[in-house]
């Protein structure tokens, strides 16, 4: 059917108005439905005397003297009746074996693990956790990177109550140190948005990923799902994709309140944060296939929410209040909900920064996905 060039463009205009109505209504779906369950989720209080499982702490560290140095400490003072750190060395060049002896030599507690180099293998940070797990005497097993600093000395105790509960994942929240500067922000804002993602389809009842600077699970579910061998191959993914195929909607808790936060040092240069983000591009390709969709279904809804705003605006200009109209009531949606969560996630400075950091967010994402998914890894740091 052939339609003239004059009807094209006078329908064109309507056309964009359209696509922007729809992803709108997609838009706003997510914002109060999906993000909404965290917004309105309470940690539930600290219980006292409540019995405590053991747990063994584990830390893999290439070259990390000075993160060590400053944050182990904290690791081993945690207040919890009995715990064990299991620091696996890949391979230092630095101080950190020397230190790692003198802290060993301190703390009954921690248990060093060096792993020397061989020139026919070569470790992925999915091996050295592997390691770490099996040298493990701990049922429950709980993750975090050697730069991370938790909130305070109750991390441990707090993060670990869901167990309680008979959950075999916890899932808990990471965020970046806070700097000056955009790029700071940009990250912090990268850090939040992904957290009310995982942890709002972790409270619908499907989670789906989970971050490796703040992460529990039981030993026996390792082994049940065959450690991080469907995966193995891909270097990334050993926190997300081990919780998107092991995880459910009855075996999956979160640990959110201000004492579980684990702090971590974040990236100061844009080139350094585009590295960090293509190797972590790369995993999503495994995840199962409706957290695909789903993801994938937010992202593109978004960006082309932005791209049919311009375009509306453009190609009819005379009625450009209906489209700044339906930006205004996302962005309406977006602090009713966001500044809920902000807060319990401790960032609140970023509300006043929404509106460029989430047009920001959206387009970076995407380019990033766009050149990267396919990017073959070297290496784990």
């Amino acid at each position: 059917m052939f339609f003239p060039t004059e009807a094209i463009y006078t329908y064109w205009p309507y056309a964009a108005f359209l696509s922007l109505g729809i992803f709108f209504s997609i838009q706003v779906y997510y914002i109060l439905f999906v993000y909404g369950k965290l917004a309105r989720y309470r940690s539930p209080e600290p219980t006292v005397g409540e019995e405590m499982p053991p747990v063994s702490i584990i830390i893999s560290a290439y070259n990390e003297q000075e993160n060590l140095k400053t944050f182990l400490p904290l690791i081993l003072q945690q207040d919890y009746p009995e715990f064990e750190v299991v620091v696996v060395n890949d391979c230092s060049d630095d101080e950190t074996p020397w230190l790692l002896r003198d802290l060993a030599a301190q703390h009954t507690h921690l248990k060093v693990i060096d792993i020397g180099e061989h020139i026919r293998l070569k470790h992925t940070k999915k091996f050295t956790l592997t390691i770490g797990i099996k040298a493990a005497k701990h049922a429950h097993l709980v993750f975090t990177d050697a730069d991370c600093e938790p909130a305070s000395d109750q991390w441990l105790r707090e993060t670990v109550a869901p167990f309680a509960e008979g959950k075999e994942i916890i899932l808990g929240y990471s965020p970046y140190f806070k700097h000056s500067g955009l790029l700071n922000k940009l990250i912090r804002f990268e850090t939040t948005h992904t957290a009310m993602t995982y942890l709002s389809y972790a409270l619908k009842g499907d989670p789906y990923m989970g971050v490796g600077r703040n992460l529990a699970y039981t030993k026996a579910l390792f082994y049940k799902g065959k450690g991080f061998n469907a995966h193995m191959h891909i270097k990334s993914g050993d926190d997300d994709l081990f919780v998107n195929q092991n995880s459910n909607s009855l075996n999956t808790g979160i640990a959110i309140s201000p004492n579980t936060h684990m702090y971590s040092v974040p990236k100061l240069t844009w080139k350094s944060y585009y590295k960090q983000k293509a190797r972590h591009a790369g995993a999503s390709v495994m995840y199962k296939t409706r957290h695909k969709w789903m993801l994938a279904t937010q992202l593109l809804s978004a960006i082309l929410f932005y791209v049919s705003l311009a375009l509306s605006i453009v190609l009819l200009p005379q009625l450009w209040y209906i489209p700044v109209g339906l930006y205004v009531l996302r962005l309406i949606a977006q602090y009713s909900i966001y500044s809920y969560s902000f807060r319990k996630l401790a960032v609140p400075d970023l509300l006043l920064w929404l509106p460029l950091l989430d047009l920001l967010f959206y387009f970076f994402i995407c380019l990033n996905g766009l050149f990267n998914r396919n990017r073959k890894q070297i290496s784990w740091k």
